[in-house]
């Protein structure tokens, strides 16, 4: 009897150390389903240059709370982000049409040519200083003696002053009072800035939006206007090709064109 007895506690022990493994073989893969619910967030990540960022990046922020898709946009100099783009970016835009193709050259593997298309156009101007001491009124009054501009020889601005005092004849007066040229227009932020012996920077109107309390603009008339475009195209190796189209056609809207023409472009 007591053999049974002990036999039966055996066997029941053998049992309760079974099931209890199963349970705790059991809780692992039930975290692990779990995990395989759960997905990662979506978000459309757009790079390009930093002229546009204004509204590109207000842009993204109302596509966001609309649709909520999250979207990050990464601007400035090229080489600030062109590595990562290459790991994920899903759109990208350029700072004028050259500029795009340029990145097209550049990194053929990055850009779906196919996709590209063209948002708003942007008119040239003149920063001056606040106050406009050297009373500069015109493209004319950039070659008077003791005027020294800034040129962004780059950043979609290659160029630009040159087409504009062509028009005119006024590329030598105006090549003489060129006091530096720097590639980028984060350099020239920076110089203009800091060095209040600069007069003049011939760019885009659009950057006056992006600095009222260190410029004032001289609009040209609109016969010596010029304008270049800001393009945009989805990435090739996007996984998100779906949204990173949805988020290009939100930019072709109206709503869309209210908010750039509220950052300066046409």
């Amino acid at each position: 009897m007591k053999r049974t007895i002990i036999g039966v506690t055996a066997v029941a022990m053998i049992l309760f150390t079974t099931a209890l493994g199963s349970a705790h073989t059991s809780q692992p893969s039930t975290v692990t389903a779990n995990t395989s619910v759960a997905t990662k967030e979506e978000v459309i990540h757009v790079y390009g240059p930093g002229g546009p960022l204004g509204p590109m990046k207000e842009l993204a922020e109302r596509f966001t709370k609309e649709t909520k898709l999250k979207v990050e946009v990464t601007a400035g100099p090229e080489a600030k982000w062109i590595n990562q783009a290459k790991v994920d970016a899903d759109v990208v835009f350029g700072g004028s049409e050259y500029m795009l193709q340029e990145m097209v050259s550049k990194y053929p593997e990055l850009i779906d040519e196919r996709s590209r298309t063209s948002l708003y156009p942007r008119a040239a101007g003149i920063l001056v200083r606040k106050g406009n001491p050297k009373k500069i009124e015109g493209i004319k009054d950039l070659t008077k003696p003791g005027v020294k501009i800034i040129d962004v020889n780059g950043a979609g601005q290659l160029g630009l002053w040159e087409d504009l005092a062509g028009r005119q004849g006024l590329i030598p007066g105006i090549q003489h009072n060129i006091a530096i040229s720097v590639k980028s227009s984060a350099e020239a932020i920076a110089l203009w800035k800091n060095n209040n012996q600069l007069d003049a920077w011939i760019t885009y109107e659009s950057w006056h939006y992006r600095l009222p309390e260190d410029t004032d603009l001289i609009q040209l008339p609109e016969a010596e206007k010029l304008y270049r475009g800001t393009p945009i195209a989805i990435a090739k190796t996007t996984d998100n090709k779906k949204t990173a189209q949805q988020f290009v056609e939100y930019l072709k809207t109206d709503q869309a064109h209210q908010v750039f023409q509220k950052w300066g472009w046409k």
